[in-house]
């Protein structure tokens, strides 16, 4: 079976069929880009299988089973720039099969099976970039078969046997390959013998500028040997990479030689046998007075002399990353004050055992033309208030260390600064020269004032303990144009929301370069871990402020509304009445409880209740008590004056009142409408009349003086319907008409008694 490789497709919208018998073959109906079948075990293909890919840029059939390449495969795929045939069992090529691939740009075949490289293989490949060829066993090679493609950027070679076996194979294929634009690089080589120097010392190859040996075995006679070999050949760029390294380190016998032209020395992933047999570098000046950029990357390099730091005189990049430089050696290292590596403007120190910042900046403050410095995955753990500086430093790395706080030590002149991955909380330093600035992996909770920093273009905050951040804060910084703070742990709130997704959409005043789905809510738990720039907040949610204020507006209109409706009405009247006529009533069933009264009913004691304003008290008291109560048939009378037993409460002395009474009179006047006590008494009568079911005859109305049923407030609707239905006495101002009013008065307050 096989599979696709993810990483190596590119597919515009896609609808691939697969029909997998003993071979495979393929139908696209869609512009599939790229396709990976390496490593399936594919032993042979269709012909036509890929004839319908013909906007195919990118083939990998790695690592199959195919004993042969077939031309035909390749017919319809003029579009394909990049095809990868290593690591199959074919023994050689064949016939021209890569004549149609006119735009090919890089191909990469060989593997331990191939044996035969001949002219007419690569016929019509002519514009290469990358060549790379697995020929580790590779016997014959047809001279020039490599000749017509050009120009070569870059050639990667596998030549193991050659090399050793038969060099004039490998001195022929350099020949065709080694032209001075033309990067070599050279793999799984084992120079040990002299032997295998030999293909170097061929004139064609003294064309090559750019040579890189990589997983190479070889021992300091060796590179003698090579070095003597490529003597006055223009080699500007020299690498060695995964490099196992014996001997002494004696390089004495190539101190002749001329190697000016070399610009930049590499050595990545060197390991030295019986490292402590080694002599030091001292016999090299030949070959280190001219770089101007050397890298020596995890050499196990724990101190680099004095005397050695002395010989490079044009150097100008020092790369000593990923080694064992402690603070002594690098004090070792940097010596006579700034006297040696006088041309020095690029320094990487990263990744070694150095623990004093301070230390580190004294030692590179002499280098006066030092505008960069690496000094990243060290040991500091604290940052000095003041620390000395080359004038020209611009750009400082002080990442993944120890450090708790940034301090005036970081000098003005910096344009970009790291530092990342520390443990700094906070960053307030004035930086006016700073356009850079990457604070990720920190532990910040606020952005650093934009204020401090007038000049700064790009700055990266992710991975910190930001809960969010405002415009403003971002508006104070002038010049700002990329920002990034993604896997941090934000609140979604609705400003932060629509304000960061204004920024995702690159619609705000802010552009945000890093990966959107990476700004993940942390906060409310019913967002947590959801990309802000899918999370769609509600209208309510996100504008608590307005709804909670027109609810609340809502809420007053409404009991405004239902304040003057039961005002009108008169509610709360009534309900304090019925509150009070219940609790009287109560009070009237335990004193007829205790005068031996069944049911509810009470004992009536007088023949009417007179209800009186203060004002009219002399027109009651006068005329009213001695007409009734002193006449042949006397009427006794119930007045608040003379029967309210004092200390009752009011409630009760009326309740008991009317219910010992056969008749209420109300002696109506302007007076008693006035009166707060009369309306008082006259609103429990009234709830008397209302709620008790007595009827209108209960009541008699007495008018001292002209009084319209508008006079009386509209809530006694019992009364004013009284005054509209029922017969009312009015006092007459005429004596001879009065004897006619009494007997009215007493006939109404006697009518029970005859009936």
């Amino acid at each position: 079976m096989f599979v696709l490789c993810k990483a190596l497709i590119w597919i515009f919208p896609v609808q691939i069929f697969f029909v997998l018998m003993n071979n495979l073959n393929l139908i696209c109906t869609t512009e599939l880009k790229g396709l990976c079948l390496s490593g399936n075990g594919l032993a042979s293909i269709q012909p036509s299988a890929f004839d319908s890919l013909w906007n195919l840029v990118d083939l990998d059939l790695s690592d199959n089973q195919l004993t042969a390449v077939n031309q035909r495969w390749f017919s319809g795929l003029g579009a394909l720039q990049r095809l990868n045939l290593l690591n199959n069992p074919y023994s050689c090529l064949g016939s021209p099969v890569f004549q149609d691939l006119l735009r090919l740009r890089r191909l990469d075949f060989g593997g331990p099976a191939l044996e035969e490289i001949r002219k007419r293989d690569l016929h019509g490949v002519n514009q290469l970039e990358e060549l790379s060829v697995h020929g580790n066993n590779l016997a014959r090679y047809e001279s020039g078969a490599f000749a017509d493609i050009w120009p070569l950027g870059e050639v990667t070679l596998k030549l193991h046997g050659p090399f050793l076996a038969n060099p004039a194979l490998a001195a022929a294929v350099l020949a065709d390959v080694t032209y001075p634009e033309t990067h070599v690089t050279l793999e799984d080589l084992h120079l040990i013998q002299n032997r295998s120097i030999q293909p170097f010392t061929k004139a064609a190859t003294r064309r090559i500028r750019q040579l890189t040996f990589r997983n190479l075995s070889l021992t300091d006679e060796a590179i003698v040997n090579f070095l003597v070999a490529m003597n006055g050949v223009p080699l500007t760029y020299m690498s060695f990479e995964d490099i196992t390294l014996t001997g002494e380190g004696r390089w004495e016998p190539a101190g002749w030689t001329e190697h000016e032209s070399i610009d930049e020395l590499s050595a990545r992933n060197v390991e030295i046998l019986d490292v402590f047999k080694f002599l030091s570098l001292m016999d090299m000046t030949f070959l280190l007075k001219y770089p101007r950029k050397g890298s020596f990357i995890n050499c196990g390099v724990f101190v680099m002399p004095c005397r050695t730091s002395q010989l490079l005189l044009s150097l100008q990049y020092l790369d000593l990353s990923d080694n064992l430089l402690t603070d002594l050696t690098l004090t070792e290292s940097l010596c006579d004050g700034g006297r040696t590596l006088q041309d020095l403007r690029v320094l990487n120190v990263s990744g070694n055992a150095l623990k004093s910042l301070s230390l580190v900046s004294q030692l590179v403050s002499k280098h006066s033309k030092l505008t960069h410095l690496d000094i990243s995955r060290n040991g500091y753990s604290s940052m000095p208030a003041r620390c000395p500086w080359p004038a020209a430093l611009r750009h400082l790395n002080i990442s993944r260390a120890k450090l708790t706080a940034a301090t005036s030590c970081l000098p003005a002149t910096l344009q970009v600064l790291d530092l990342s991955y520390n443990h700094l909380r906070s960053f307030s330093l004035l930086l006016p020269a700073l356009r850079e600035l990457d604070l990720s992996g920190n532990k910040l909770l606020h952005l650093p004032p934009g204020g401090l920093l007038p000049q700064l273009e790009t700055l990266t905050l992710q991975s910190n303990a930001l809960i969010m951040f405002h415009l403003s804060e971002l508006r104070s910084f002038r010049r700002l144009e990329n920002f990034q703070a993604a896997n941090n742990k934000f609140v979604c709130s609705c400003d932060f929301v629509a304000f960061l997704q204004s920024g995702l959409a690159g619609g705000g005043a802010m552009r945000l370069t890093d990966d959107k789905d990476a700004y993940v809510c942390d906060s409310p738990l019913d967002l947590q871990g959801q990309p802000v720039a899918r999370v769609h907040l509600s209208l309510a949610s996100c504008h608590q402020v307005v709804v909670v204020s027109v609810s609340c507006g809502l809420v007053l209109f409404s009991g405004t509304l239902l304040s003057v409706a039961l005002w009108r009405l008169h509610a709360l009247w009534y309900l304090k009445m019925t509150w009070a006529w219940i609790r009287a009533k109560r009070g009237s069933r335990r004193r007829n409880r205790l005068r031996g009264v069944p049911g509810s009913e009470a004992l009536v004691s007088f023949d009417a209740f007179v209800s009186y304003s203060e004002q009219d008290a002399s027109w009651v008291e006068n005329l009213l008590v001695p007409d009734l109560q002193h006449a042949a048939r006397p009427l006794t009378l119930c007045l608040h004056k003379r029967d309210f037993l004092p200390g009752r409460w009011v409630m009760d002395n009326i309740m008991s009142a009317m219910e010992c009474s056969r008749r209420t009179i109300f002696v109506l006047s302007e007076s008693f409408v006035r009166s707060e006590w009369c309306r008082y008494e006259l609103d429990f009568s009234h709830f008397w009349l209302l709620d008790c079911g007595a009827g209108g005859d209960d009541a008699i109305l007495v008018l001292l003086e002209p009084l319209s049923k508008d006079d009386i407030p509209k809530r006694f609707c019992k009364l004013r319907k009284l005054m509209s239905s029922t017969t009312y006495l009015e006092w007459p101002q005429d004596d001879g008409r009065r004897p006619k009013f009494w007997r009215s008065l007493r006939d109404a307050l006697q009518a029970d008694e005859n009936q």
